[in-house]
């Protein structure tokens, strides 16, 4: 009776191993699986920059792991950051998938070695961040600048941006939010890159690898939840909500007048919100948050 068996094994093993290996080659990762819902938020460390005072800033950016679910979490036991206070400006509304550098802390000159962790919980499923000074992960504290040679040119101010919207709407209402912006026309715009613009890819899939079942819809990243983006002359304004419940909407208006472009805005349900608003000129930001109560 031992004998068979001890055959038989090693033999459905090496069925197993060729079945998987098989099965490997023709199915997708399930690492690479895109979920449109029900998933959770990961938060991430992006790195931190010293300010002119000696403090430093602790950089941070979010992956909501949903392509089309938002999520809204309340600062508290599901979304704080400790040591300190619980609040530290983070969000409490998340758009689905990336968010970089979506928000920083200042910690002080005297922070040493000590350790920032921003923790936050969904379904019961608690990740975190973990901020700390390692040389290594300095970075410029503003991305967006950069290096256009006006050193003995005139020197660039960032826009100035004024945020006209009512403190208080009543749910079914739109809210109407308006950015006024100023800016001295510098830097000055750069020349639009037409190389290679219309060009056809000449690269074909692998008929060896993956393909793609034809019944797995596809959401495009242009229907993708994400920060609302208007332009005033060359100055880019990006209206975000930053904190409240989901099922909001901004709409920009079509053109902008006089300095000024406009969103219009409406709720699925009450409550109170805050939106952080900033304008652009490619190398200055300037940022306002609106609070606003939905009755």
């Amino acid at each position: 009776m031992s004998t068979p068996t001890s055959w038989f094994v090693p033999s459905l093993s090496l069925a197993l191993v060729v079945a998987v290996a098989d099965a490997g080659h023709t199915q997708a990762d399930p690492n690479h699986f895109r979920f449109s819902r029900g998933q959770t938020v990961q938060p991430y460390f992006e790195g931190w920059s010293p300010n002119p005072d000696g403090s430093f800033e602790m950089h941070f950016g979010y992956l909501n792991r949903n392509f089309v679910e938002e999520l809204h979490v309340e600062v508290g036991p599901d979304n704080q950051l400790t040591p300190g206070a619980a609040d530290q400006g983070q969000p409490t509304f998340f758009y689905p998938h990336r968010s970089n550098r979506a928000f920083s802390v200042t910690v002080p000159p005297d922070w040493g070695d000590r350790k920032l962790v921003w923790a936050v919980t969904v379904r019961d499923e608690t990740n975190r961040a973990v901020a700390w000074l390692q040389p290594e992960w300095e970075i410029f504290a503003d991305p967006r600048r950069r290096d256009d040679g006006l050193e003995d040119g005139p020197v660039n101010k960032p826009p100035t941006l004024r945020i006209d919207a009512a403190a208080a709407v009543t749910l079914g209402e739109t809210l109407t939010m308006t950015a006024v912006v100023t800016d001295d026309g510098l830097p000055e715009p750069r020349p639009r890159r037409t190389s290679g613009v219309g060009a056809l890819p000449t690269f074909e899939p692998d008929p060896e690898g993956t393909i793609k079942p034809v019944n797995v819809p596809e959401l495009l990243a242009e229907n993708r939840k994400t920060s609302t983006r208007t332009q005033v002359e060359q100055v880019n304004v990006t209206w975000t909500q930053w904190r409240g419940p989901t099922g909001v909407s901004m709409k920009p208006r079509d053109e902008s007048e006089n300095g000024a472009t406009t969103v219009d805005v409406t709720f699925e349900s009450a409550g109170d919100y805050v939106f952080r608003v900033s304008a652009a000129d490619r190398d200055e930001t300037v940022t306002e948050e609106v609070a606003v109560r939905v009755r």
